[in-house]
């Protein structure tokens, strides 16, 4: 591992069991659960692929899945705090030739990459819509995290048709309250879900995480709902499936 300076807000953690390590505030959104199913969900293409992972924050979902692919992975951030953490952590884990990071708006993307040129795209995106009875976080960077205020979903998905080579996946993680809109949008789009799956707190709970994988300009039908993801026990502690997540091999 290099060497690199901190602020004095900031700490390194370990992204579960990956041996990848990543810069962290309590100022900034750090990563969640989500971002590591997320990084897990999809099958990652082999070294000469390219991944995009849009909304990309500090770079938890891309740095993770780089201990399990060589692809080129591109992050692309609007906020500057998070995309400068995310360039020191991918320094931090001697990745500087596997990663571009991208400071800059997403409808700003395409000024930077190209057309059907991106074999895998992660996206952790914003999961409230903004309206009267949003409930708005005083904390600026919090805030853009979660709220869409600076893109949406119609604008995510275009972005993803344009980028994506034909047969390329589109994975998401996002809220299950949602799901209709987000398989609407996603068809609007050319990107034709394909694999799906609801992640549930605990088995007695409704679900709050929501997976898919969709395939540009796949065909319609073959819907593949797996398994329901329980994340804790009972007791509160991971079950089988997160600990293999998390810890071993997926």
């Amino acid at each position: 591992m290099t060497n690199i300076e901190l602020r004095s807000d900031e700490r390194v953690d370990e992204i579960a069991a990956s041996g990848i390590q990543i810069i962290q505030s309590r100022e900034v959104f750090s990563f969640s659960i989500d971002a590591i199913l997320l990084a897990r969900f999809p099958q990652l293409p082999g070294a000469k692929g390219k991944i995009v992972d849009l909304c990309a924050g500090n770079g938890a979902v891309g740095l993770f899945a780089a201990s399990k692919t060589k692809a080129h992975i591109t992050s692309v951030e609007i906020q500057e705090r998070l995309a400068e953490m995310a360039q020191r952590s991918v320094a931090l884990n001697g990745l500087n030739e596997q990663f571009t990071i991208i400071n800059d708006d997403l409808k700003n993307s395409m000024e930077h990459l190209q057309d059907s040129s991106t074999d895998l795209i992660f996206c952790n995106p914003p999961y409230f819509k903004v309206d009267e009875d949003s409930h708005i976080n005083e904390n600026h960077h919090y805030t853009l995290a979660r709220h869409e205020l600076t893109t949406n979903l119609d604008e995510i998905f275009s972005l993803g048709k344009r980028l994506l080579k034909t047969n390329g996946h589109f994975a998401l993680v996002h809220r299950p309250e949602r799901f209709f809109e987000i398989i609407d949008t996603m068809r609007a789009h050319n990107l034709q879900p394909k694999w799906i799956q609801f992640v549930y707190p605990k088995a007695d709970q409704p679900a709050n995480i929501l997976l898919i994988d969709a395939i540009k300009d796949g065909k319609e039908g073959g819907e593949v709902f797996l398994p329901p993801l329980i994340i804790h026990e009972s007791d509160g502690s991971y079950t089988k499936d997160v600990d293999e997540i998390y810890y071993g091999e997926h």
